[in-house]
């Protein structure tokens, strides 16, 4: 799938980036073009794989080039000011060759959270490709106004794309972890598994074709239809043999061929579970999700149609949806057989609903605070029974 990503903010142009990287070392070639948009000239500079002609700077008349301060609406207002220097990166994007657009942003911040919504409704009216969205959701120990950018945030965003990616950092942050390595390794984590989700498919020249083709198609067709979407992901390390050979435990030395096959198709089927009983990208309840994608990547050797047939029935069967894909994606080179499904249309989300709560409670505390500020102020001000005249 060929995607043209838009990092708006600074994990937006962070995330954009390790895209950008991981199709350099992979050759996976997802990203046909990609740009950054933020209001700090900061977050800009500290990029490394996104061209430089490709990062805009908005809201300079503004706050200067130094950020919002997790002022969403502030940057909503700015993305809306600047959205024709926003155009003029994407008029550098050669739409026809692109399957959809991808806007990648933290909901927590300013300029993503407000921006990112912006962004995806002009799109919307200008193109005729889909507008994906990928929110990565902050920590709950992030602070009060940060949970309060990301409700406000997600409401505004899911409502403007065709489908909402999420990834939630707390659900992935290791206690004790620094900021900088924890950030690190959540980046790594989302670009592991939708590298794999949106390269599947893409055949060059000399590589295996997959006996059960998963295309662009298959993934716009698993995202119609708007709502949340969250991803799971197992993997297992495996060997290759230069010959292309299974190496199995279970051969010691002999040919048996129907043993292999079983022990390949056991392998899958257990690796499809881990994937969407693990660790998703959004913890939900997996019943219930409207439609799911399942792709196994690895060497050719790994996979088989037996096995990737008897996941997705098993999918099926856990989602209770009919509208259960599945494909491989041969990976030769991989070291690893990897298990990617894509829940989509997904509603029984606790943290979501924890999130909206914690963001009312933090709406009400600021509307108190800032009243009792003002009464303090005055109080404070006022304090004098003998009034001093103002200066004007």
């Amino acid at each position: 799938m060929k995607l043209a990503m838009i990092g708006f903010g600074q994990a937006g142009g962070k995330v954009v980036d390790k895209f950008l990287e991981y199709d350099k070392r992979t050759g996976s070639e997802i990203v046909r073009a990609a740009a950054a948009v933020n209001t700090a000239k900061a977050d800009l500079m500290g990029l490394e794989h996104i061209p430089e002609s490709q990062r805009v700077l908005i809201g300079q008349s503004r706050v200067k080039g130094h950020g919002v301060g997790a002022d969403n609406e502030l940057g909503a207002e700015i993305a809306e000011e600047d959205i024709d220097e926003v155009q003029g990166a994407i008029d550098s994007i050669p739409v026809h060759e692109v399957d959809a657009f991808l806007v990648v942003a933290g909901l927590g911040g300013g300029t993503g959270s407000g921006g990112a919504p912006v962004l995806a409704k002009h799109l919307k009216r200008i193109y005729t490709e889909p507008v994906y969205g990928l929110g990565i959701l902050p920590g709950s120990d992030e602070g009060g106004i940060y949970t309060l950018n990301a409700a406000r945030s997600f409401q505004t965003f899911v409502r403007e794309v065709d489908n909402l990616l999420v990834f939630d950092n707390d659900a992935w942050r290791k206690t004790g972890e620094s900021v900088q390595g924890g950030y690190e390794q959540i980046n790594d984590e989302i670009v592991r598994r939708f590298g794999i989700l949106f390269g599947a498919g893409e055949v060059k020249e000399g590589q295996e074709v997959a006996e059960s083709v998963v295309d662009s198609s298959e993934i716009i067709n698993t995202l119609s239809g708007g709502g949340v979407s969250t991803v799971g992901y197992a993997e297992e390390e495996v060997e290759e043999t230069s010959s292309g050979g299974l190496l199995s435990r279970l051969r010691n030395g002999e040919e048996n061929d129907e043993l292999d096959t079983a022990h390949t198709t056991n392998r899958i089927t257990s690796l499809v579970r881990k994937a969407a009983l693990g660790r998703l990208t959004l913890p939900c309840e997996i019943e219930g999700s409207e439609r799911a994608l399942l792709v196994l990547a690895g060497p050719p050797e790994y996979l088989n149609r037996k096995g990737i047939e008897r996941g997705r029935k098993w999918l099926e069967e856990q989602t209770g949806s009919m509208e259960v894909r599945g494909g491989d994606y041969p990976y030769r080179g991989s070291g690893f057989v990897a298990s990617v499904i894509l829940l989509a249309g997904v509603t029984n989300v606790p943290r979501i609903k924890e999130l909206q709560q914690v963001a009312i409670e933090a709406q009400d505390n600021l509307e108190e605070i800032r009243e009792e500020s003002e009464e303090n102020l005055e109080s404070l001000v006022d304090d004098d029974e003998d009034e001093l005249e103002s200066l004007f």
